[in-house]
């Protein structure tokens, strides 16, 4: 009697064991079942494309016969397809062309979102949801169809904008020439994404606890006192924020001088980087110099992208 009493308890807890360890065992699985279309999507459209242009970069591709008829065969090229990448001029001075162009376009733009949220949330704003939904309103417009927007106001014969400066001024500017189509390009970009990243700022600005607020106002501060000394260091994440996405949508740059390259002669088929990348592939068909180029483009917004954050976050120090 004693010995079965004493065996029953046992092989009652050890299954009362193994209960708990299958509920956990499930529920850790359970989000990992949830997640993995996303994760299957995500290695499928992001990391697969990335690891097959870097092995492309680092392929060489040989046919033989006039259309490859004879055979084709590919090789490891080691980095000749980067030093045939580096050493295409143009390709190169697109990059330098970019670097500009993100040193002038990025900080006014960022300054624009910037004064623009403080404006929208400042005590004596009116309508701000109104002009919220209005200045985001051209970030909802493809960037194709922007830029058709914008080329009509390029155009001589078709913008008003020359039209009517012609007349007052007595000259017509010329916004598609060599010196000003760059920032011909600069203006649609800025007019595009200023209300986006607005809206990351005032997303930001609304994070402030209103104690701040009051604060300044028992103190005396007013406006511009509370916009410089609570606001802006409060929001100095939401503008590096901004300010990383829109240094590597600058070499990111297509749309736009693809687009204007139909009325601007002095934009040519290399223009930008990823432009560059896209002659090279679909108009020269050599898609492993192409592919190092995009490696290349990657690797020159990582290290931009990594030096503005080691810039700030020192500088917060």
């Amino acid at each position: 009697m004693a010995t079965s009493t004493t065996t029953r308890p046992a092989a009652a807890t050890t299954a009362g064991d193994r209960r708990p360890r299958r509920r956990s065992t499930a529920v850790t699985r359970a989000p990992w079942i949830l997640v993995a279309p996303f994760l299957a999507l995500f290695v499928l459209t992001f990391v697969l494309p990335i690891l097959v242009a870097i092995g492309q970069s680092f392929t060489t591709v040989t046919r033989e016969g006039l259309f490859g008829e004879e055979g084709v065969t590919s090789s490891f090229a080691w980095f000749e397809n980067y030093r045939l990448a580096l050493e295409d001029g143009n390709f190169v001075a697109s990059i330098g062309r970019m670097l500009l162009f993100g040193v002038v376009q990025v900080p006014v733009m960022i300054i624009a979102a910037t004064v623009l949220a403080l404006l929208l949330e400042s005590a004596s704003a009116r309508w701000p949801g109104l002009f919220r939904a209005a200045y985001f309103l051209p970030y909802g417009i493809p960037g194709v169809l922007a830029t058709i927007l914008w080329s009509f106001l390029y155009v001589p014969g078709l913008s008003p904008i020359i039209d009517v400066t012609s007349m007052l001024f007595g000259f017509e500017p010329d916004f598609l020439g060599a010196g000003t189509v760059l920032w011909s390009i600069a203006n649609i970009v800025t007019w595009t994404y200023a209300g986006y990243n607005m809206l990351i700022i005032v997303a930001q600005l609304k994070a402030i606890p209103p104690e701040l607020y009051e604060s300044a106002r028992v103190d005396g501060a007013g406006p511009w006192r509370t916009a410089w000394s609570i606001q802006l260091p409060l929001i100095r994440p939401a503008l590096v924020l901004t300010t990383v996405f829109s240094i590597i949508g600058t070499l990111q740059l297509f749309a736009e001088p693809q687009l204007l390259q139909t009325v601007s002669p002095a934009i040519d088929s290399q223009y930008t980087p990823n432009l560059s990348a896209y002659t090279t592939a679909f108009a020269y068909n050599d898609y492993n110099v192409a592919a190092a180029q995009s490696v290349l483009i990657a690797l020159v917004a990582f290290a931009l992208s990594f030096l503005f954050l080691r810039l700030t976050n020192r500088s917060s120090r």
